[in-house]
């Protein structure tokens, strides 16, 4: 019989909590987890609060992304936007190349990586020499430039922030923000 009391009699469950009333459709339910070639550890993409995150990978692709219970910080828990993390990673619209758009143009280009980083790096360069100020009008040193400055966003930890703060005040940049959340 397939009477939920009999088989909870019968399979000893008698509290109704295990197998007796588990339907076959639901034992035959498995994680999307459970076929994954590897997980990674990673740190959540959106606020400074850096919960971690367990990244689940089949076949080189992201199919899941969980709270990591090992984490000290959120203690397995995401928010909803750290829930959906797997969304951004596999979202069809995601920009996968670097685009530019030429002075005057309407219209992105694909451009290699290397290609963009060496224009940024030209640009802030031409930048600084331009915008250089050695002394102030009564001949004090200034030794600075208000052409380069930098906005950090909310996932950079300490030690980034350190070295960010490091790298434009050696440039001679004093406008430097980290924007959080928190």
């Amino acid at each position: 019989m397939s009477w939920p009391v009999v088989r909870q009699v019968r399979s000893g469950d008698f509290l109704g909590r295990g197998p007796s009333v588990t339907s076959a459709h639901t034992r035959e339910l498995a994680p999307r987890t459970a076929t994954a070639d590897k997980v990674v550890q990673s740190v959540c993409p959106y606020c400074a609060v850096g919960c971690g995150q367990r990244v689940f990978v089949k076949d080189g692709r992201v199919v899941q992304i969980e709270g990591d219970p090992d984490s000290p910080v959120s203690r397995g828990r995401l928010c909803p936007k750290g829930s959906a993390s797997e969304q951004l990673v596999n979202n069809p619209g995601r920009q996968r190349k670097a685009l530019y758009r030429r002075p005057g143009g309407t219209d992105w280009e694909p451009i290699e990586l290397s290609t963009a980083v060496e224009m940024v790096a030209q640009r802030f360069v031409e930048s600084r020499r331009r915008t250089w100020q050695d002394h102030d009008e009564h001949g004090r040193p200034l030794r600075r430039t208000m052409g380069i400055a930098s906005l950090g966003g909310a996932t950079l930890d300490n030690e980034e922030n350190y070295l960010i703060k490091k790298l434009f005040t050696a440039a001679g940049a004093i406008q430097i923000e980290n924007q959080a959340r928190i």
